[in-house]
C-alpha cells in the first residue's frame, strides 16, 4: 500500500503541455489593457442588471368562488400586453409547479404561491406588494 500514486492538484508536470502553444494571434483584436474584461464602449454588467421599475403590481391570494381551493391573483399592470402577460405566467406555472392562468388581463396561479410569484416580478423589474384577500 506505501506505492500509492497521488494526482498532483496543483497542475504539477503532468500538465505541463500547451494545446494552444502552436497557435497564432494574426488576425485577431488587440487584448484591452482593462482588467476588468469588458470591451470599450459597453455597458458593465452591474448597470445592466439594475433596470427602472416596471410599476408596483398586487399579489393576492384568494378563495373565494372555487370551491374552497386557494389561488394566487397578480393583478395591477400597466403597460405590458397579453403576450407578456402568458410568458409571465408560464415561469410562475413552471416555477411553482403549478397550473395557471391569464383571465381578464390578471394572472390566476393554483395554490398559495405568493412568495414565489413575488421573486418572479421583482426579477422582471416589477414591485410586487401583497395585498389583502
Amino acid at each position: 500500500m506505501s506505492g500509492k500514486k497521488r494526482i498532483p492538484i496543483d497542475g504539477g508536470e503532468r500538465f505541463g503541455q500547451n494545446p494552444f502553444a502552436g497557435l497564432s494571434n494574426v488576425g485577431l483584436p488587440q487584448a484591452s489593457a482593462d482588467p476588468s474584461g469588458e470591451a470599450v464602449g459597453q455597458v458593465p454588467a452591474a448597470s445592466a442588471k439594475t433596470r427602472k421599475s416596471r410599476g408596483r403590481v398586487d399579489i393576492i391570494r384568494h378563495t373565494a368562488h372555487r370551491g374552497g381551493k386557494t389561488v394566487t391573483v397578480v393583478t395591477g399592470f400597466v403597460g405590458i400586453g397579453l403576450p407578456e402577460k402568458e410568458k409571465l405566467a408560464k415561469a410562475m406555472q413552471k416555477t411553482c409547479g403549478t397550473g395557471g392562468t391569464v383571465k381578464e388581463g390578471r394572472i390566476e396561479i393554483q395554490g398559495d404561491r405568493r412568495t414565489e410569484v413575488a421573486r418572479i416580478l421583482s426579477e422582471a423589474g416589477f414591485r410586487p406588494v401583497f395585498a389583502g384577500g
